[in-house]
């Protein structure tokens, strides 16, 4: 997909009022250090725009990222949307208070955006999804919405593993048979396409 423009526009923290925008937005929820950050540079075709923590749990706010602002529907252009990166989960070293305000925060996003199209979930492909997932995925359902599954750092596992990795992410979470469990490697960028055909299609 091609990027003519890309730009960190909103910032929310725990006490801003979730903001109402103009266009479609693409959420991003995952655990801690599970490549959200490194993701979201790969569909905005940047290396740092979204920050890649050193520190799992730093991320404190939601952050709303305008891509192809203004650029009408043409081939091979992504489409102008919000891709909105919700605050990391599950780092055990973060207290207990500023979990429950996180929780808060990524509920209140679910509840109070009008725009929201797609909520991907990332889960590391290396392991079978933590509990804090499971957590996540039935909060989303819980909120009216499937989470589309994205199975981060294929290229640490071997291709004959795969197919094997990826039944027991769906069989973990109990997704449904519809459900899509996309594999993606930050790496080598590989699934990416996959990952802008559903964002397209919304």
């Amino acid at each position: 997909m091609k990027i003519k423009s890309v730009n960190l526009e909103k910032v929310v923290g725990i006490t801003s009022t979730i903001p109402e925008t103009d266009t479609m937005e693409i959420a991003f929820a995952g655990k801690s250090n599970v490549g959200k950050s490194s993701l979201i540079n790969a569909l905005m075709n940047r290396k740092k725009l979204a920050h890649v923590s050193e520190r799992p749990g730093k991320t404190q706010t939601i952050n709303y990222y305008r891509v192809n602002k203004g650029v009408a529907d043409a081939p091979d252009f992504a489409p102008d949307c919000y891709l909105v990166d919700l605050p990391g989960y599950g780092y055990a070293k973060t207290a207990i208070s500023e979990k429950e305000k996180w929780g808060e925060m990524i509920e209140n996003y679910l509840h109070g955006s009008k725009n929201l199209k797609t909520v991907f979930l990332l889960v590391d492909i290396r392991h079978e999804p933590s509990e804090n997932d499971c957590m996540m995925h039935d909060w989303i359902l819980a909120n009216g919405m499937e989470p589309v599954i994205i199975a981060t750092k294929k290229d640490k596992i071997n291709r004959s593993q795969l197919q094997k990795t990826l039944n027991n992410i769906r069989t973990r979470l109990k997704v449904s048979a519809e459900t899509p469990v996309l594999p993606f490697s930050a790496l080598n960028k590989d699934g990416l396409e996959d990952i802008w055909k559903v964002i397209s299609e919304q």
